[in-house]
């Protein structure tokens, strides 16, 4: 049996990208995937996100929030590290030891959406099927 492709996606709460990208990454990828997400520093699950994703089934309600700095203190080591946020704050992901391959997929923050609960759900909705979408490709390429 082929060991776990491990992946850790990085963003800069955990609130909101990275824990999307874990969701679709352990739906896409059955067992293929080990597969966990973190944020550069801490952060808050975002409530609107969890709706988004709730509307396509999956349901991280009951997801906690962790950082970067806790699986570098515990040495945990990963195939890929993929951060989901913008340049500049990729930029602030620390590098892990070990091979990680380093892969980014920039996603606006849905943390600075501005409007209405609608108006930002609807933004985010775009966000979480683009999202879908990559670790979907991404996955069968693996």
């Amino acid at each position: 049996m082929k060991p776990k492709i491990r992946v850790l996606f990085v963003c800069i709460h955990n609130s909101a990208r990275s824990q999307m990208g874990e969701a679709f990454l352990k739906q896409a990828g059955g067992v293929r995937f080990e597969v966990q997400s973190a944020g550069i520093e801490s952060g808050k699950l975002n409530p609107l996100v969890v709706r988004a994703l709730k509307e396509v089934g999956i349901d991280i309600s009951g997801n906690k929030t962790k950082q970067v700095s806790d699986f570098i203190d515990s040495g945990e080591l990963f195939d890929y590290v993929i951060t989901v946020c913008d340049e500049t704050s990729a930029e602030r992901c620390p590098l892990f030891p070990g091979q990680a391959l380093r892969l980014h997929w920039g996603f606006p923050d849905p943390s600075v959406l501005q409007g209405t609960d609608e108006e930002k759900l609807s933004a985010i909705r775009s966000i979480r099927d683009a999202i879908k979408e990559k670790v979907k490709t991404w996955s069968v390429t693996v």
